[in-house]
């Protein structure tokens, strides 16, 4: 009897899988035209590429906890300064990884563009002890529909394009501008400007931290225009940005804060050299990965912006066909009023990468990088980075 009572519930069960399987399979096997008409002409891709790093980093002046993003690739302001000297710290993850997907279709003979994309770079920390495991990030989460993009991508104010070939995954981190964010974007003939999601990093009065307040009012404007030609490019934009912090009933003010960005890449037969250079006051966060802070709270609690500027000249060779170099020299310099931020802030930065790189052919692509950094604070102390890199990556 219990085998009798049990069959027919098996048998439904069956059934519904069997539907549900034939439904799938059905659409596995459609023909491009069939799906392609069901999603109303949509073109889809997915992209992306893996990519291994080994590190050997060395600190003169103190050593970077595990965890620590700036054990994982460059950031200007997480060089060590101050401590002792330490052996080399070893490091291998695969965090960089990305995937990407994209759909485009036209729409009263308009185009719309999606892209979402994903990376593990800059996660929460993994348990290396056992699996390594990171959570996918997301970098760009974007529609472009005619001239307006709606989402976020890379800021008005960089210039991706001038960003050289490097291991380390931002290579000319000190001087250059460097933020995704979420945006309103209209372009037209090279001519782009944009509102973009604004965020304040403060110094507090006498120094002792960073106080990210997410207290503004109006969006970041951005404005850029790019001149191409068979040459290479370049680019100006200039950006205006508020300032603000607030804190109950004790602490409300806000400044404004601007800047300007000229970025340039120039042809050179099959090489190439690429030029940034940028500064303003409160730019905080755009440049450096936030090196220094945009603003400090004087003594009445008031913001006061904070000036800094940075360059970088990056220069691309072509040995042959499989064979390339780039060298890059990158700086950061921030004007602070010790008075108000203490003598324990950053006053400049700066850093030098050389690779090799080989592709045995346009997917793959081996290489080594030596990179040297060093980190100067307001009191005089220092610090010195040394890294050897090793990576390998596949592009599809």
């Amino acid at each position: 009897m219990t085998r009798t009572n049990n069959t027919p519930k098996t048998t439904r069960s069956v059934k519904r899988t069997s539907i549900s399987t034939a439904v799938v399979l059905g659409l596995m096997m459609a023909s491009p035209a069939v799906l392609a008409d069901s999603a109303s002409d949509v073109n889809f891709k997915f992209s992306g590429y893996i990519k291994v790093d080994s590190m050997f980093s060395s600190y003169d002046s103190g050593t970077l906890s595990s965890g620590n993003l700036g054990r994982d690739f460059y950031i200007p302001g997480l060089t060590p300064v101050g401590g002792v000297e330490e052996s080399t710290q070893f490091d291998m993850h695969a965090r960089q990884s990305r995937f990407r997907f994209a759909a485009d279709t036209v729409i009263d003979g308009e185009k719309m563009t999606g892209v979402l994309e994903f990376d593990m770079q800059a996660t929460p920390n993994g348990d290396e002890r056992v699996s390594n495991s990171y959570s996918p990030r997301v970098r760009h989460a974007f529609l472009k529909y005619g001239n307006w993009l709606f989402g976020q991508t890379w800021s008005t104010f960089q210039d991706v394009t001038a960003l050289p070939e490097t291991l380390d995954f931002i290579g000319v981190t000190d001087g250059t501008i460097f933020v995704r964010q979420s945006m309103i974007r209209y372009s037209n003939n090279g001519f782009e400007i944009a509102l973009e999601n604004p965020e304040t990093t403060v110094t507090p009065y006498g120094g002792g931290g960073r106080i990210v307040t997410d207290d503004n009012s109006v969006p970041d404007l951005i404005a850029r225009y790019t001149h191409k030609a068979d040459w290479g490019h370049v680019a100006v934009a200039g950006m205006v940005r508020q300032l603000a912090y607030q804190s109950g009933d004790v602490i409300d003010t806000s400044e404004t804060g601007y800047g300007i960005s000229i970025t340039s890449k120039i042809k050179l037969g099959a090489d190439d050299l690429r030029l940034m250079f940028n500064t303003g006051s409160g730019l905080g966060r755009y440049l450096g990965i936030n090196a220094a802070n945009g603003a400090v709270l004087n003594a009445a609690n008031e913001l006061e912006a904070i000036d800094s500027y940075g360059y970088a000249i990056a220069y691309r060779h072509v040995w042959n066909d499989q064979w390339r170099s780039t060298l890059t020299y990158s700086k950061f310099q921030a004007d602070n009023d010790v008075s108000l931020t203490g003598t324990g802030v950053t006053e400049s930065t700066y850093s030098t990468h050389v690779n090799l790189l080989y592709s045995p052919n346009s997917k793959i692509t081996f290489g080594a990088e030596y990179g040297y950094a060093n980190r100067t604070l307001e009191n005089d102390a220092e610090g010195d980075m040394n890294r050897i890199q090793l990576s390998a990556k596949y592009a599809f």
